[in-house]
């Protein structure tokens, strides 16, 4: 899938800012999402090919704040006079930040309802042994809720299996990167460590 095939998956021309392409995703998102249509494999692979579009643009269009920002800096030294022995440089005093805006109570409980699905249809996805499937649905649900400790480990958990699954099928190498991608996810949860850990021993006696 090259960056043509993201924009128009997403329904954008190609060049499109960065809050074009997270607004364009969360809505393509929520019509193919697996809750909304799961009898329907078309819409779930149509929201598999969106979730990878979007994480792979989002690897080359960075947001508005962070590109003007990274141009400030690589022309400010060009720019800018240099200053005497005379001269004082201005200071900026810093601002504080402003205080995110708390979501309302509905978009709190639409997103939970959300989660909860998400989850049945991962341990669906689990035990149907439709890995990549399992994985890019708890990478989009990651990417949504990226704050919250339960998804992160349902993530963990997804890449533990697969690595687990890799390594009865023979592939080594990859069964040693998601194992590795376990542990990043969640390191410091010691019950997903020790079964990690269990894995590696596999591998090594194997190699």
């Amino acid at each position: 899938m090259d960056l043509g095939d993201c924009y128009r998956l997403l329904g954008l021309r190609s060049g499109a800012s960065f809050a074009d392409i997270k607004a364009s995703y969360r809505r393509l998102a929520q019509q193919y999402h697996p809750d909304i249509n799961p009898d329907d494999n078309k819409a779930k692979d149509k929201f598999i090919a969106l979730t990878e579009a979007y994480k792979l643009l989002l690897t080359v269009v960075l947001p508005e704040e962070t590109a003007a920002h990274s141009n400030q800096v690589s022309t400010a030294g060009r720019d800018r006079p240099k200053a005497t022995h005379r001269e004082k440089t201005p200071v900026k005093k810093a601002t504080s930040q402003e205080p995110t805006t708390p979501k309302p109570p509905n978009l709190v409980e639409i997103e939970q309802r959300l989660k909860w699905k998400t989850y049945e249809q991962l341990q669906r996805f689990l035990q149907e042994r439709r890995f990549p499937q399992a994985i890019a649905l708890a990478e989009a649900l990651s990417d949504r809720l990226s704050g919250d400790a339960e998804v992160r480990q349902w993530l963990a958990v997804a890449y533990q299996i697969w690595g687990r699954a890799l390594i009865s099928e023979n592939q080594l190498l990859k069964a040693r990167i998601y194992l590795k991608k376990a542990l990043k996810t969640d390191p410091h949860n010691k019950s997903l460590w020790y079964e990690v850990q269990r894995d590696f021993e596999r591998l090594e006696q194997i190699f």
